[in-house]
């Protein structure tokens, strides 16, 4: 018999490992209406598996096994490798790593995909190869704001987790991010969604 065990319990969901696979599994909301629980977690699986199935034709991903939208799960594919949000700063080819982190966003941006939770807790490094998961947030959408959002959410995340480096780091991922088609047109609305987030926090 397969042990489970829960390596993380979120504000959404729980992951259980089993084996070489890893079971996500919506939470039920006790403070919404039964069946208004039910339907947004059922569309909101059955969209996090398309996500991560056209994801995983980009860029390194967890291969989706199964979705059982009754039970609210998406069973895939355990990646064992080094989580980024506590490996990265010890790494020596730090640099080669988040040049890899832009190009990877790169791709799923110029294919239409925002991850909408871009932070190195949900990348995992193994051998020279970042792999995103928890497409939770995500959708599909080729608005330049809403690629601008993304890159200002991994940004913020370096520097929150990563402050010692971060600029490094961000210079690298810009880098990496280069390869996207539409790179000037989105780094000029980065600009100006970062100006926003400086203006909320001053008032």
């Amino acid at each position: 018999m397969t042990t489970e065990q829960i390596i993380q319990t979120g504000a959404e969901a729980i992951l259980i490992k089993r084996g070489d696979e890893v079971l996500k599994r919506r939470v039920k909301k006790g403070y919404r209406f039964l069946e208004l629980d039910e339907k947004i977690r059922k569309l909101r699986t059955r969209s996090e598996a398309k996500l991560l199935e056209k994801a995983g034709k980009i860029i390194p991903t967890p291969k989706v096994v199964k979705v059982d939208d009754k039970k609210m799960e998406i069973d895939m594919e355990f990646i064992d490798g080094l989580k980024l949000s506590e490996h990265l700063d010890e790494l020596e080819n730090w640099r080669q790593v988040c040049v890899e982190i832009g190009k990877n966003i790169a791709k799923l941006h110029d294919a239409g995909i925002i991850h909408g939770d871009l932070t190195t807790s949900n990348m995992i490094l193994v051998n020279d190869r970042v792999f995103f998961v928890d497409y939770g947030l995500g959708f599909v959408n080729g608005h330049v704001e809403d690629k601008a959002v993304d890159l200002h959410l991994i940004k913020q995340a370096l520097e929150a987790k990563h402050f010692l480096r971060f600029e490094e780091y961000w210079k690298a991922v810009v880098q990496g991010y280069k390869e996207s088609e539409s790179f000037n047109k989105v780094m000029k609305q980065f600009k100006k969604v970062e100006k926003r987030g400086r203006y909320k926090t001053q008032y």
